[in-house]
């Protein structure tokens, strides 16, 4: 039986309905037959039927921000006068547990959906407003004494709160879980420059010996750029930070209070721990997608620099007897089915496979933002999928790529050793002392005739003191001229 809108006393009920069958809901386009199981309500149902599009899901994450805006915005409405407090409660109280993941078999919508996020924002609305009925006694589908869309809904609209919540769960999801594993990764690589900030080697470009250089500033050239993703990434935050809730249809506020866009971002940001505000211009704030497509781009930059590290783990690590193997991997696991004692690069591959990967999808979500038609960007569900996948890909990827490759990454000092004492491009040394093209011609005539370096110089005329003291391997890894270093 329905019950008064009154305030009931609220039971202690554990999450399900403990329901079979089906049960019948309504919308405006009618009644339609629910799984008695679920909380969920008929848009829910109906969506279930029409976007039944492959096998992606809505991200969970989306969900949990949806909790901490329903239940900003029922306080809010509140104090606004809007709703009374224990209706506010009630739906404060189930949003809890929404934002802790107890719902989540509720949301069983696909991505493929209208591209506002209607589905969603409604399949939320539904199970708040059934799962608190449940909790004030009621009888679940009736729409009382919480309705999903005058209560559960109230002052806001798909086209703010979806956009809302893609803010809240890429910010949560950049600052939790991908900007620390990339701490962790620079960190660590910054340790190893460190370690090896004295050990000599032969430096290359065009994939050919060039000037010597230490392993630490090679290794500190990885560090430097992961901090530089880093920072990209810390500066796409602030216009995450501005939320389009309070806008409603198309940016003006129908429908909602005066102030009620200000204040219930306050509220998330207090719910949150991070500082949202209002977007001060609600139409950009509806009708783009710009700072999910800088947000992306700055995935997109850590996964460049991402790439050329594992890259060259992967190059400086071949062999172990026929590659370069100036590195020597971790032996993680088999390398082969066929050939006993191989060991692979893996952590490396896996890397650079992600990063192929986060790249591709952040073209997908730079012509999605292109794609804004006036006072809406319509292609909201692709992007925030393919944002918080990038983030999760790259966040897991970091930790694995330190804890099973870079940490356990040793030198090969012996291998290390001999490409020094063989390379000829430490002929650029005495080119400022001989002049450029009596280097060359030495350089020229080391590798004609297999000879060292000194030994091609002094052939052709150098003295050996000269020699000597031009070309210290040690000394041409720091500026300065030769002998006076």
């Amino acid at each position: 039986m329905d019950i008064p809108d009154q305030e009931p006393e609220i039971l202690d009920l554990p999450i399900g309905t403990g329901q079979t069958g089906w049960r019948k809901e309504s919308d405006s386009m009618g009644a339609i037959e629910v799984p008695a199981e679920r909380y969920w309500g008929a848009q829910t149902q109906r969506a279930l039927i029409h976007f039944n599009i492959g096998s992606d899901r809505m991200p969970k994450p989306i969900y949990h921000a949806y909790g901490y805006i329903k239940k900003a915005a029922a306080i809010v409405n509140a104090r606004l006068g809007g709703l009374p407090q224990w209706k506010a409660d009630l739906i404060s109280k189930v949003a809890d547990e929404v934002i802790a993941g107890k719902l989540d078999d509720e949301f069983p919508l696909g991505l493929w959906q209208a591209g506002s996020g209607t589905q969603s924002n409604m399949n939320v609305n539904e199970v708040i407003s059934n799962r608190a009925i449940q909790l004030a006694g009621g009888k679940i589908g009736s729409k009382q004494p919480v309705h999903p869309n005058d209560h559960v809904n109230m002052s806001q609209s798909s086209n703010d709160t979806f956009p809302t919540a893609m803010h809240v769960a890429s910010v949560k999801a950049l600052c939790e879980h991908l900007l620390p594993s990339v701490e962790r990764l620079q960190k660590s690589a910054a340790e190893k420059s460190e370690k090896w900030s004295r050990v000599v080697k032969i430096g290359r470009t065009h994939l050919q010996d060039a000037t010597p250089l230490t392993v630490g500033q090679e290794w500190s050239g990885y560090a430097a750029q992961l901090e530089d993703a880093m920072e990209g990434i810390r500066g796409a935050l602030p216009s995450l930070y501005r939320l389009a809730i309070g806008g409603t249809a198309v940016g003006t506020g129908i429908n909602a209070p005066d102030g009620f866009g200000e204040e219930t971002a306050r509220v998330i940001a207090e719910l949150t721990g991070y500082p949202f505000v209002t977007a001060p211009n609600k139409f950009a704030a509806q009708a783009s997608l710009d700072a999910l497509a800088r947000a992306s781009g700055a995935l997109r930059g850590l996964a460049v620099a991402l790439f050329k590290f594992a890259n060259d783990m992967r190059w400086l690590g071949s062999g172990p007897r026929c590659g370069l193997q100036e590195i020597i991997l971790p032996a993680n696991e088999p390398g082969s089915s066929i050939m006993p004692g191989k060991v692979n690069p893996t952590q490396a591959e896996i890397m650079l496979m992600i990063c192929i990967k986060v790249i591709g999808l952040d073209a997908a979500v730079a012509m999605a933002a292109a794609e804004g038609n006036f006072e809406l960007n319509t292609f909201r569900p692709l992007v925030i999928d393919h944002t918080l996948r990038s983030i999760q890909l790259l966040g897991d990827a970091c930790d694995h790529f330190r804890k099973f490759l870079v940490e356990g990454v040793e030198i090969n000092e012996k291998q290390l050793q001999h490409n020094v004492s063989r390379s000829i491009m430490m002929v650029t040394a005495l080119s400022p002392v001989i002049g450029y093209d009596k280097a060359a011609e030495i350089a020229h005539r080391a590798v004609q005739e297999d000879l060292t370096l000194k030994e091609a110089a002094l052939r052709s005329g150098v003295d050996e003191e000269l020699y000597d003291r031009a070309v210290v391997p040690e000394q041409l890894t720091k500026p300065g001229l030769p002998g006076k270093r």
